[in-house]
């Protein structure tokens, strides 16, 4: 039977192969989107503006398994990031990890999913709402209401092509969920494709539609939830 048990969390890096292709430079790494298979389990590794998300599901059988992410940063070919949520491991919140991270060509190896690995590359992070962003504010009763950061927050990565939101607590361990997938961003129109929910695995398949648009440097989002209910949000990058 696939364990998952040692997806994460291995401590110990990878010497790569003398036989390994030159390396591009570490500056290259810094955004984009990366997928693992192995059988119907899928893992992705979503980089972008300094902070990580790392997804373990199984989309065919509609089934979220694990989930983690934090900030990083990519020095000598070494990922060293600390973890501010882990679904499977709330303990390891707040703990600094190093993990090896050598890119060739649209290839990775790295041991992030706690072995060596290789990863193919979905995506370079570039487009024009790519980045990483928190939840600021909502508009109610037609007047948006900001909200300072804060130790609660929802994050939602954006790499080219992928998408991952998280709703956490790093100073108090707590998750409140997450859900992710593929989307497209064309003549203001923003629709995500749900490859994991951790919710609700009903949801997995489904698409939704939302406006969106830039305004001085925050990302306006409206339309209709998961669930049916209007929505508009304001999105700020995150660490401004």
């Amino acid at each position: 039977m696939f364990k998952f048990s040692h997806f994460f969390f291995a401590g110990c890096l990878v010497l790569l192969s003398s036989f390994t292709p030159a390396l591009v430079p570490d500056h290259s790494l810094s955004n984009g989107a990366w997928k693992s298979q192995e059988g119907t389990i899928e893992q992705v590794l979503l980089l972008s503006d300094g902070y990580f998300m790392h997804t373990v599901y199984d989309a065919q059988n509609k089934q979220f398994i694990e989930s983690r992410g934090g900030t990083y940063e990519i020095s000598n070919k070494k990922l060293n990031v600390i973890i501010e949520f882990n679904t499977r491991n709330k303990d390891q919140i707040g703990q600094s990890l190093t993990f090896s991270f050598a890119q060739s060509n649209k290839k990775l190896n790295s041991d992030i999913s706690g072995k060596k690995t290789s990863w193919m590359m979905l995506d370079k992070g570039e487009g024009e709402i790519a980045g990483t962003w928190r939840m600021s504010g909502r508009k109610q009763d037609g007047k948006i209401s900001y909200s300072p950061p804060r130790a609660r927050k929802t994050l939602k990565v954006l790499t080219g092509t992928r998408f991952q939101w998280a709703a956490i607590n790093a100073e108090t361990k707590e998750f409140f969920g997450t859900g992710g997938g593929t989307y497209t961003f064309e003549n203001g129109k923003y629709t995500e494709n749900i490859e994991f929910f951790s919710r609700d695995n009903s949801r997995v398949g489904a698409s939704l539609s939302f406006d969106g648009k830039l305004i001085d440097g925050n990302w306006h989002h409206s339309g209709l939830s998961s669930v049916g209910n209007p929505i508009y949000e304001v999105w700020s990058k995150e660490g401004k």
